[in-house]
């Protein structure tokens, strides 16, 4: 009886002095709210007001898991979000009763099964494509889905490792983004795309100019197959990529030549290409001494500008054209960018690929440039619509990152990712075991490649390439579905102008 009245009255001073603490407290930020002169409801509503921005910060997360709808959120709903997670554990991914899925909704995608599909035995394996034939190693590129440009440095050493790693298991090509070779990039053994960025990291000399001979020592590493020059991305079109510099380390500095602990903003273009011949004699330059196939990634603003482009390597010949061009969609993401970016600027994939793929097709270059589509391409109908609109490959990088276990925090430009796949905090990359997050990436990546198959069998056809414009139909404003190929008539039904 005497310990219990004594743990009793020690339970009540402990609360007494907690609330002479808050009180004091409370007192302490009643004045200074009172008196600071920075934010108008803490100084009208003194203490009270402080829960105005601890709600703000909380709404995100009480949104995404208790109030938004399944197909609600942005940039990526619930439902986009569980398709991958589901993928990358290799689970059942059926539903059951009936779809969530508002098709009277402008855009919504709607593919057309066919009366008499394919039987088992008629379905095809999807082949390796050939990606710079004029090239001295061209690349047999094995699938049509593949990783995405995120550099080390926006994302953290584990999580590279573990998307090398990942690729390597599912046979699909990684690219570093504009960051540099990492190690990490080598360490799983997959093929690698080495993307050139405005500031040339890598590759560079200590001017800031391109490198012939670090290109060759990057074109040594067999596990470099091709160069892609990076004009543009979707999430910042006409502006360089930017990483914050709670971000550069000594590691990262180093691979990319850059001050540790400053603040890494490339060029907005590349200095010495100011028109499409000098984008033609860039990409043959880089080709000549690498020996390996060269495209640009851009985003698509004007159409008219693309078709100069076209027009030009048709007079200079075939030999003179870039081996492929990746279009990314003005929905594109990345780590940090301005938001009048982000949200306002650049075509939408699903308007630019088919435009562009027309443009290619028209001047006879189907075989000699491949097109690569990317932008918000992260479930099975996404990728199939692209490759009806005539895309030969389709990349994603937020996909990937879903499959390391991306939560969609939105804290990728704050070093605080909670999952350790964009922070550089050692605390918070522990939760990241590249070993065990590469099986889910290979999971979703191949995941990815059989559902798409599945779209590809139902329209109609023995393996995906040989999806069409017409087996895919767009909701208009009315509610009513129209075939894709008469919304983007294939060039094949006009005459060459």
């Amino acid at each position: 009886m005497g310990t219990t009245v004594w743990l009793f009255e020690v339970l009540a001073l402990i609360l007494l002095v907690a609330l002479g603490f808050l009180i004091v407290m409370v007192v302490v930020f009643f004045f200074v709210d009172r008196i600071q002169t920075a934010d108008a409801v803490r100084r009208n509503y003194p203490v009270i007001g402080r829960f105005r921005h601890l709600f703000t910060t909380l709404g995100e997360f009480f949104r995404q898991y208790f109030f938004a709808m399944d197909r609600e959120e942005m940039p990526f709903n619930r439902a986009q979000r569980d398709w991958i997670y589901r993928a990358a554990a290799n689970k059942d991914n059926t539903v059951a009763f009936g779809s969530t899925r508002n098709l009277t909704i402008p855009g919504t995608t709607i593919f057309m099964n066919a009366a008499f599909p394919p039987l088992g035995y008629q379905y095809a394996k999807t082949e390796p494509v050939e990606i710079g034939p004029t090239a001295r190693e061209p690349y047999l590129a094995p699938s049509f889905f593949n990783i995405s440009g995120m550099s080390f440095g926006a994302l953290s050493r584990p999580a590279v490792r573990a998307l090398s790693l990942g690729a390597k298991q599912a046979g699909v090509w990684l690219n570093t983004g504009e960051g540099g070779l990492a190690p990490y990039h080598l360490e799983g053994g997959c093929d690698i795309v080495y993307q050139i960025g405005t500031a040339k990291y890598g590759v560079r000399n200590e001017e800031g100019h391109l490198s012939d001979e670090k290109l060759r020592e990057v074109a040594a590493r067999p596990e470099v197959r091709m160069f892609e020059l990076k004009l543009a991305q979707g999430a910042k079109p006409g502006k360089g990529g930017i990483l914050p510099g709670a971000k550069v380390d000594e590691e990262i500095a180093r691979i990319r030549g850059i001050p540790v602990g400053k603040e890494s903003e490339s060029p907005n273009r590349h200095e010495e290409i100011d028109d499409w011949g000098d984008l033609l004699d860039v990409i043959a330059h880089i080709r000549e001494v690498t020996g390996k196939p060269v495209g640009f990634k851009t985003v698509i603003g004007r159409v008219d500008p693309f078709a100069e482009l076209f027009d030009l390597i048709v007079q200079r010949g075939p030999d003179s054209a870039p081996d492929f061009i990746a279009i990314d969609g003005g929905e594109g993401g990345t780590g940090a960018a301005p938001m009048p970016l982000i949200d306002l600027v650049g075509m939408p994939i699903r308007e630019a690929l088919p435009r562009i793929v027309d443009l290619r097709d028209q001047r006879g270059l189907t075989d000699r440039i491949r097109i690569i589509a990317s932008a918000k391409l992260v479930n099975p109908p996404d990728v199939a619509w692209a490759i009806c609109a005539g895309a030969d490959f389709v990349v994603s990088a937020r996909g990937f990152m879903f499959s390391l276990g991306c939560i969609q925090a939105l804290k990728c430009n704050k070093n605080t990712c909670p999952t350790g796949v964009t922070t550089h905090d050692p605390r918070l990359q522990k939760g990241l075991v590249p070993e065990v997050q590469a099986v889910k990436v290979a999971h979703f990546a191949r995941n990815m490649i059989h559902e798409v198959e599945i779209i590809a069998h139902s329209v109609g056809v023995a393996e995906p390439r040989q999806m069409r414009r017409r087996h895919v139909r767009i909701v208009q404003t009315d509610g009513r579905s129209v075939p894709m190929n008469e919304l983007y008539p294939s060039y094949t039904t006009h005459a060459l102008t």
